[in-house]
């Protein structure tokens, strides 16, 4: 699949692969020069702590609480 880079240098990423990779309008990428290819992912959203028991994750930004009684 190919695009093109625009002259303000923004890039298009075509619906079929944004739908796939469920990215939506704000949604924050990381991009990285590798090899002569531009690679793009999704930043993670945990960090990995080792403390005094054990490895965890953590979120990097507060959690949004679920209100009680809308899951099910």
């Amino acid at each position: 699949m190919r695009t093109t880079i625009d002259a303000a240098g923004r890039l298009v990423v075509p619906k079929s692969p944004r739908d796939e990779l469920g990215f939506s309008a704000g949604t924050e990428l990381e991009l990285a020069s590798v090899d002569g290819r531009l690679e793009i992912a999704v930043p993670s959203r945990v960090r990995v702590e080792d403390g005094p028991h054990g490895v965890r994750s953590r979120p990097k930004r507060p959690i949004r609480s679920i209100p009680s009684g809308s899951v099910s």
